[in-house]
């Protein structure tokens, strides 16, 4: 399946949160409550929140789609430590059906080669310590470097920091 890497802007942001409802409930079903699934969403998917993200907080996202412009994933990352070189992978989804295509690949090797040419030598990423995910990460040739627990409202993200040195 070809398909085009750009920039999002604040224009796509309802084509964000439209492609993340197709996403979202799937991948967080086998590892989270319903509840708690629904009260993540409406905390970072909103249009407030990621217009926040995009506008107020540095964060790049990078949009992947088919020539005739459909969605397929996306990514998103900032600065997260400029004196130490950090960077901070705060998401990264693809459709279930583009799964294990290449595309999240694609994806995180874009937002890497972003983050070399910002001068960035580490990227770091927080991935649930039940998510499948972490094996896709490992395979990238991230490391887990810590666990964090994370209170969100009233639920909890218990997450593995994960790391990877950028050549």
């Amino acid at each position: 399946m070809p398909t085009k890497l750009r920039t999002a802007t604040p224009d796509d942001i309802p084509a964000i949160i439209d492609l993340q409802s197709k996403i979202w409930e799937p991948t967080y079903r086998p590892i989270l409550s319903q509840e708690q699934i629904a009260f993540m969403f409406a905390q970072m998917y909103s249009l407030d929140a990621l217009t926040r993200q995009m506008t107020e907080q540095g964060h790049e996202f990078i949009l992947a789609e088919t020539p005739a412009r459909q969605l397929l994933g996306f990514a998103s990352f900032s600065i997260h430590d400029a004196g130490a070189h950090t960077f901070k992978l705060h998401k990264i989804y693809v459709l279930p059906e583009t799964q294990g295509t290449g595309l999240g690949r694609q994806l995180l090797t874009a937002v890497e080669d972003r983050c070399r040419r910002q001068g960035g030598r580490e990227l770091l990423l927080n991935v649930n310590r039940h998510n499948k995910a972490r094996t896709f990460y490992e395979k990238q040739g991230f490391e887990v470097r810590s666990e964090e627990d994370i209170p969100i409202g009233p639920y909890w993200m218990n997450d593995y920091v994960m790391g990877k040195l950028l050549g």
